[in-house]
């Protein structure tokens, strides 16, 4: 994501160097939050399939997109996020919900390359 607010290749070695505060603080100075649907959860390893759905706890996003009317766009990392938050989110206004494919690298049907392709697409519309 940092490549693309940045308009660089792709580079984990560069992204790996900045503290996650930095990582924050370049994504909000270009006009991005990143917010997780769950504020928290039971899941016995890192999976998201092995979310407990009775333990699930969402994250309170509809007073999130009041306080910033701006927004537009709601990108997800990969479909399990995005079937969260039509699970536990209603929203006072209609906004683009945008599917990305989840960084993980269990998702390994797409290169870093077609991912980074998809991502730019679904962020910058």
């Amino acid at each position: 994501m940092l490549a693309i607010v940045n308009n660089t290749p792709a580079s984990f070695e560069h992204a790996s160097t900045m503290s996650y505060e930095e990582r924050c603080q370049c994504l909000s100075a270009n006009g991005y939050a990143v917010w997780d649907v769950l504020a928290h959860c039971y899941r016995p390893g890192s999976l998201d399939s092995n979310i407990v759905r009775n333990t699930e706890k969402a994250n309170d996003i509809a007073s999130l997109v009041q306080r910033h009317p701006n927004l537009h766009r709601i990108a997800f990392n990969g479909k399990t996020a995005q079937a969260l938050f039509r699970r536990h989110v209603t929203l006072p206004k209609p906004y683009t919900l945008v599917s990305l494919p989840s960084s993980s690298p269990a998702m390994a049907s797409l290169t870093l390359s077609q991912k980074h392709q998809r991502w730019a697409e679904g962020l910058l519309g």
